[in-house]
């Protein structure tokens, strides 16, 4: 079953490496049959964060917040690329995040991370999660560690190592089964929803956290 997919990577450094990551899982899903947004930290050059996504009226958003949330909104889960910067994310990957809420709920998230080293960015993945979950989307169990990534791809993005094609098959996989499951959640809450003219669930949720705001 295809489905909308996307990937998030949030290095912006000159002579950054992780792209090819991210390119990699891209192409991935792509031969799986899906469909796949890159929102790329670099490309999009989104300032730091001052207003939400959220905060904005009807057609009142930058259209580079308009054009990550057409891609965001009808998405059935989300796949977060990091690299590790002094145990974390980077500063550019949380900025993209941090842009968005009620848009991510009810959908799930997996973590590609890497490094430069022997760990493939596992502490930056750690520390992730619960931003993931409090964001709404909550990260499959598994997470697919890149160990030194210049030297897992060639200098057009090719891997070099298939122990990792294997590797990436069984993590998308996970995460189809999760994307699957909560479609049809969604989909019966929904048609539920729709049959007693109550409001669905993910609705009430946001309009609990609007009122907060």
């Amino acid at each position: 079953m295809t489905l909308k997919l996307v990937v998030f990577y949030g290095s912006v450094r000159s002579a950054r490496q992780g792209i090819k990551a991210a390119r990699y899982i891209v192409e991935q899903c792509k031969q799986r049959g899906h469909q796949v947004t890159l929102l790329d930290a670099d490309e999009l050059q989104l300032p730091l964060l001052d207003k939400m996504y959220k905060e904005y009226g009807p057609g009142e958003a930058p259209p580079t917040l308009q054009r990550m949330a057409d891609a965001i909104i009808p998405a059935d889960a989300h796949i977060v690329v990091t690299g590790e910067y002094n145990h974390a994310p980077p500063p550019g990957l949380t900025n993209l995040l941090d842009h968005f809420l009620d848009e991510f709920f009810h959908r799930p998230s997996a973590i590609v991370c890497y490094s430069a080293g022997p760990f493939g960015g596992v502490r930056a993945a750690v520390s992730l999660r619960p931003m993931l979950a409090e964001l709404g989307m909550s990260s499959i169990p598994s997470v697919l560690p890149i160990s030194r990534v210049h030297k897992t791809f060639d200098a057009e993005g090719q891997l070099l190592d298939d122990a990792y094609a294997r590797r990436a098959a069984k993590f998308l996989d996970e995460l189809e089964w999760y994307a699957n499951a909560l479609r049809a959640a969604r989909e019966a809450d929904a048609a539920a929803a729709a049959a007693d003219g109550r409001p669905r669930a993910s609705c009430e949720a946001k309009d609990a956290i609007k009122a907060k705001a």
